[in-house]
C-alpha cells in the first residue's frame, strides 16, 4: 500500500512533477462493460478517511459490486495535493475488488490542476488504469458557463493549454469539470461522463460512491459535514 505520511507538502509537489511525466492520455481502443466511480469521505481535521469504489454496468449504470475501507492519513488537507491523503485509501479499495471495472471515475479532478495531477492522474498513474476526474468545484483554469441546456459544454484551459471540459449536466444546475485523468482522452471522458448521467447533476458512478463512503461514515457514527 502507498504510504505518503512521512512526506513534507513540498516533496509532494515535487512527485506531482515526476508523476507529470508519467501521464498518458491515450485513446482507450476496448469496449467498455463497467465503470467504477470512486469517492472519499473525510473531515478535514480529523485523520479517518472513508474511502469507497462501486463499480456499475455500462451504458446501463446497473450498480455490480462495491467495497470500502477506513483508514488514516497524517498528510495535511491542502488544496492541490488532496491525492497524498485520498490515493493511499483508494488504491485499499482498489486492492479489495472482486470485478475491476474498465474505467474509473473520481470525485476530483484529473489534469485540471495546477500542475497537471489531480487525484485521477495521481491514482490512475499509480495503479495504472483507466481514470477520469469529475469534480463539482473549479480547482484552476477559466472558462466560459456552458449554455443552460442538459450536456452543454465549453473548454477549459489554464495557461493557453485545453485541461478539461465543463459540462452542464441539467438544465439550471451548476456545471460539472471533467478532465482525463489516465490511459484515455479528453474527448473520450467527456463522452463517457455524458453516457453516465442519469436523474441527477453528479454522473451515477460518483454519485453511487459519494452515497456508500457517507452510509460507511454514518454508520460509524461520523456524521459527514461541510468541511470535505
Amino acid at each position: 500500500m502507498i504510504s505518503y505520511n512521512q512526506i513534507t507538502p513540498t516533496e509532494a509537489i515535487a512527485l506531482q512533477q515526476k508523476m507529470r511525466e508519467l501521464i498518458c492520455l491515450k485513446p482507450f481502443d476496448r469496449e467498455i462493460k463497467t465503470i467504477g466511480g470512486a469517492d472519499i469521505s473525510f473531515n478535514k481535521y480529523s485523520d479517518v478517511v472513508y474511502a469507497g469504489i462501486v463499480v456499475l454496468s455500462y451504458p446501463q449504470m446497473t450498480v455490480m459490486h462495491h467495497a470500502f475501507v477506513i483508514s488514516k492519513t497524517t498528510f495535511p488537507y491542502i488544496p492541490g495535493l488532496l491525492g497524498f491523503r485520498e490515493v493511499p485509501a483508494l488504491s485499499e479499495v482498489w486492492n479489495k475488488l472482486d470485478i475491476k471495472p474498465d474505467v474509473l471515475v473520481l470525485d476530483g479532478h484529473g489534469i485540471a490542476h495546477p500542475r497537471r495531477v489531480g487525484v485521477a492522474v495521481h491514482f490512475g498513474v499509480a495503479e495504472n488504469v483507466v481514470t477520469i476526474g469529475c469534480a463539482k468545484s473549479l480547482l484552476v483554469g477559466n472558462y466560459e458557463e456552458p449554455a443552460n441546456t442538459p450536456l452543454s459544454t465549453t473548454d477549459l484551459t489554464h495557461k493557453g493549454e485545453l485541461i478539461g471540459k465543463v459540462l452542464r449536466t441539467k438544465k439550471n444546475c451548476k456545471p460539472v469539470f471533467v478532465s482525463p485523468g489516465n490511459l484515455v482522452t479528453m474527448d473520450q471522458s467527456l463522452d463517457i461522463i455524458k453516457h453516465s448521467i442519469g436523474k441527477y447533476r453528479i454522473p451515477e458512478p460518483t454519485r453511487m460512491a459519494h452515497l456508500l463512503v457517507n452510509q460507511v461514515r454514518v454508520q460509524n457514527k461520523d456524521v459527514p459535514d461541510d468541511s470535505e
